[in-house]
């Protein structure tokens, strides 16, 4: 790359570098020899070719955050460190994020690469994410410079481009972006029947009528949670990332829709194995940095950005789902299952928080909530109470786990497959 004295241009086909491709799992072993028979000659199939497009970089949509296209450009639209961009809380930097459309493909695929051509000012850093649509749900976003490999075939992608910068007075500008999705020689795996859980240690967000890293505004007795990683964040007003959280004796439990980044760190998906986490690597599954950071003095006891850590926080819960949801009244060690990170049904709720009930009528306890947009497992359906809601009217509760069931009239759409009776 040519350095100049403010910036650098490049076609980016990694984060900041050259073209490269990576398999993000194991490639599959080659398969044994096929005898054929004498009588017919053996044949060849191409690879099913590559698909490419260009992507609309125009800023059109109310999901953007901190993003400008004008002169054809994409930039920041504020390039000043700012304390009101929460993920540019955690450090001296100013973000912003623009969502692509979803692109329906000619043929499933199992790897996207992006080429991006940028100018990047000294400090600054542009990125592409990409994700995958499979039957029960998106994909977490993967870094597509190098190639973003699925754990299965997708059939829709959608990409989205990270802008940072260090210095307001130099500006990173994005002038054009393409997508390859192809067929890699790739092990398909298929996905968890249990999604990942594991104890971590909560604070409450407060923030109210500032912006989270999707866009949202924070609003009083808010819903939603933040981790630590982009991978999983969720569009502004979707639930595609979803966590149930749990209070460590299982009395209450809010299932919410992931709307933020942090805390601390912005690049710690303590929830994947080693082979795939952005950073850390060599800590535990399931361990964030903060908490190594934290008891154990690991990394200096800073995050990523040299701060020093001052609680082992792995999830942040805004004010409604730490107060009304689990009815915490301080910081506190929950339970947090990662919904995303295995198949099966799952419903959207469209219209809450949702009580979730002890059983199919409003008669039973109330065990906590469901935000608007989660996405809540569904294991079968029960017969019960009838309900008017915003959807339907109707008799039909779903079990979301043990001693958990919410009204069917408050689920707007069922991903994965159909209910069936318990």
């Amino acid at each position: 790359m040519t350095r100049t004295r403010r910036t650098r241009s490049v076609v980016l086909a990694g984060f900041l570098g050259a073209a490269l491709v990576v398999s993000l799992v194991p490639a599959a072993a080659p398969a044994a020899p096929r005898a054929v028979p004498a009588a017919r000659p053996a044949t060849t199939t191409a690879a099913p070719a590559a698909e490419r497009w260009s992507v609309d970089l125009a800023v059109t949509g109310g999901d953007d955050v901190n993003v400008r296209w004008r002169d054809g450009r994409l930039r920041l639209a504020d390039s000043r460190p700012a304390g009101r961009h929460r993920a540019a809380a955690g450090g001296p930097v100013a973000e912003g994020t623009l969502l692509t459309p979803a692109r329906t493909l000619d043929r499933p695929a199992t790897r996207v690469r992006a080429a991006l051509t940028a100018q990047v000012a000294r400090g600054g850093t542009a990125q592409v994410q990409v994700r995958g649509w499979r039957a029960t749900g998106w994909t977490e976003w993967r870094d597509a410079a190098a190639g973003a490999f699925f754990d299965r075939p997708v059939t829709r992608v959608q990409a989205r481009v990270l802008l940072t910068a260090r210095d307001a007075r130099a500006t990173t500008v994005v002038r054009a972006l393409a997508l390859t999705a192809d067929r890699a020689g790739t092990r398909i795996a298929p996905l968890a029947t249990v999604p990942l859980s594991y104890r971590v240690y909560a604070t409450r967000i407060g923030l109210v009528g500032e912006q989270t890293a999707n866009g949202h505004i924070v609003q009083p007795r808010d819903h939603f949670v933040a981790l630590p990683s982009r991978r999983g964040l969720a569009p502004l007003n979707t639930g595609d990332y979803s966590v149930r959280v749990c209070t460590t004796g299982g009395a209450r439990c809010e299932y919410a829709p992931v709307w933020d980044v942090g805390p601390w760190n912005t690049r710690d998906d303590y929830w994947n194995p080693s082979s795939v986490r952005e950073n850390w690597k060599d800590l535990p599954q399931g361990r964030p940095e903060a908490q190594a950071a934290h008891q154990y003095g690991y990394h200096g006891g800073r995050d990523q950005f040299g701060r020093v850590v001052l609680n082992p926080a792995g999830v942040d819960l805004a004010d409604g789902t730490f107060w009304d949801g689990l009815r915490l009244t301080d910081n506190a060690w929950v339970d947090v299952t990662y919904l995303w990170t295995a198949g099966g049904l799952r419903g959207m709720v469209g219209s809450g928080p949702l009580n979730v009930r002890a059983g199919a009528g409003t008669g039973y306890a109330v065990r906590g909530l469901a935000a608007t947009y989660a996405h809540v497992p569904i294991q079968c359906y029960v017969i019960g109470q009838t309900v008017s809601g915003p959807y339907r009217t109707t008799n039909r509760w779903n079990r979301l786990a043990a001693g958990q069931y919410v009204s069917h009239a408050y689920i707007s759409a069922v991903y994965g497959g159909t209910v069936p009776p318990c």
